[in-house]
């Protein structure tokens, strides 16, 4: 098996997630070549038109997320400036991320559900399109 020096481990902060860092750390076998990231939509996917929000809540969101992901990262041993915070889309964000890592492999969980997205749901599914590297998809 090709050696990871620098994986990216995007994960969902509010749904199962314990057996993508699980595997991403036996896989690393060392846990700072890990590096977390959490991304959040734009408020303006929650609330298209902001008609009914009097402010942009994105900056809570980021620092609770951020909290939230520094506990994971505690709890697995990946050092907390190897942990990101991103608001956009959640492929573009991914593949960004990847690409400023110089990353060798990214690993993400995967629930995919019906037709096409069966096999890898689709935000994996969106990952995979344009990805210059590994990638490892988990089913959860």
């Amino acid at each position: 098996m090709q050696n990871y020096d620098t994986i990216l481990v995007p994960i969902d902060i509010y749904s199962d997630y314990e057996l993508v860092v699980n595997k991403a750390v036996a896989i690393a076998g060392d846990s700072r070549k890990l590096h977390l990231l959490y991304v959040a939509y734009p408020q303006t996917n929650v609330e298209p038109y902001g008609l009914f929000l009097e402010r942009d809540f994105s900056e809570e969101v980021r620092v609770q997320a951020l909290r939230l992901l520094k506990d994971v990262a505690a709890k697995h041993d990946i050092p907390h400036n190897q942990v990101n915070v991103e608001i956009g889309s959640p492929a573009d964000e991914i593949h960004h991320m990847a690409d400023k890592l110089s990353a060798d492999l990214i690993i993400l969980g995967t629930h995919g559900q019906s037709g096409l997205r069966l096999l890898l749901g689709s935000t994996a599914n969106a990952v995979l399109h344009g990805v210059k590297t590994d990638v490892l998809a988990v089913k959860i």
